[in-house]
């Protein structure tokens, strides 16, 4: 069993992991590129996230030396009531124990994710995907030269070796315990998962996210938005693939050809309903499955909608659970799309690109879950925790 690390201690480790990501810099991009060039998939946003360059690894040491100055999100009360036997009750946070990442590609992962869990107490196994392998096992190097140099257990980060066979028996029976599961990746590793695992998984789920364009939008900031939501990192789960325009927007027409030149300009797939298809160099929508899908790749749909009720519906229906938007100048139609779509993120005028733990103040995030319980949305440093009940006593019995 490894007992809980001192904060002072834990921290060390974390100032330490960014002297080295800043020494190993050239290393590990030399070997990220050996993984990039094993890659033989056509999976654009796959290819995308799996790149290690200088502003990846600057993002990389900034995770982990602002994780170090933020406060311990370990034994902060909760709760305290005094019974009237005189017991002293308190409600404490506390660490899950062990936390198993699994994920898809990323290296970053390996030192953000891995370090948000670290800083909240809890031992870290690692499982990550065959193309990245030698970035992985590279970065786990440097976390246990920190652990070393800080005289703490390399057991506090480990590495799986897995295939998908050993995984899956893992998962079932593991081998040593595990108290929370994080899978970060797309919707066939998150159904793996969900279908082997026996004890909880915080869903890191779907994307396929939904820009409304109200009758009373600013028609700038709802182009604005929603190129900058599809075409600034296509492999992103808070990119935007679907646009819903209202029928009665003044000047429909010339907004949706300005949108459509806008999008061609980043080769953009666009896909459209029966309204939108009629635009050059849209094609028709195949089903409506396709309201479903997110697409991770230069590929948007747009459709018309009736009003702000059937905008609410449809996000409601087809979305993710990830993120939405509406753009408006209608504070009250803002506001009842806001309390009725049924996401984790809501945006009035505002890009989607911004559901993300270190631009909502959280610092950085382990995932972004669509779940409900415990925590929706970026999971930060304070959400990666349970609590404990402590009752302090003198002979008391019921």
């Amino acid at each position: 069993m490894n007992t809980l690390l001192s904060i002072e201690k834990r921290n060390a480790v974390l100032l330490k992991m960014a002297v080295l990501l800043e020494q190993e810099r050239n290393a590990i991009i030399t070997i990220n590129k050996a993984d990039l060039e094993a890659y033989n998939g056509d999976d654009i946003s796959m290819y995308d996230r799996l790149k290690v360059d200088d502003a990846k690894v600057d993002e990389m040491i900034a995770s982990v030396t602002h994780l170090a100055s933020q406060e311990d999100p370990v034994g902060v009360e909760r709760f305290s009531f005094k019974h009237d036997n005189g017991m002293q009750v308190y409600n404490k946070t506390a660490s899950f124990g062990t936390v198993l990442i699994i994920y898809e590609s990323r290296p970053d992962v390996t030192v953000e994710a891995a370090g948000i869990a670290f800083k909240s107490g809890n031992k870290i196994l690692l499982k990550g995907g065959k193309e990245s392998l030698k970035s992985n096992l590279k970065i786990v190097e440097l976390w246990h030269q920190a652990l070393k140099e800080n005289e703490a257990s390399t057991d506090w980060v480990e590495y799986l070796q897995f295939n998908r066979t050993e995984t899956q028996a893992f998962l079932e029976k593991p081998t040593q315990k595990v108290d929370l599961i994080v899978p970060r990746g797309g919707e066939r590793l998150i159904a793996f998962v969900k279908q082997h695992a026996t004890c909880p998984v915080i869903i890191s789920g779907r994307g396929n996210n939904f820009v409304y364009v109200h009758p009373e939008a600013d028609q700038q900031i709802a182009l604005d938005l929603i190129v900058n939501g599809k075409t600034a990192k296509i492999s992103a789960c808070n990119a935007i693939d679907k646009v819903i325009i209202d029928k009665d927007l003044p000047n429909k027409k010339d907004f949706i050809e300005n949108l459509i030149s806008k999008l061609k300009t980043f080769n953009v797939e666009i896909l459209g309903d029966k309204t939108v298809c009629e635009f050059d160099e849209v094609n028709t929508i195949p089903s409506d499955d396709t309201w479903f899908e997110e697409f991770l790749d230069y590929k948007i749909a747009i459709g018309e909608v009736t009003s702000n009720e059937e905008a609410i519906a449809m996000i409601n229906k087809y979305s993710g659970g990830h993120s939405s938007v509406i753009v408006t100048t209608n504070e009250a139609e803002a506001k009842l799309f806001m309390e009725n779509v049924d996401t984790a993120a809501v945006y009035h005028n505002a890009s989607s690109r911004f559901t993300d733990g270190g631009q909502l103040g959280l610092g950085g995030e382990l995932a972004i879950s669509t779940d409900k319980l415990h925590q929706r949305g970026p999971i930060g440093l304070q959400h990666l925790v349970t609590n404990k009940w402590y009752v302090h006593g003198n002979g008391q019995t019921r």
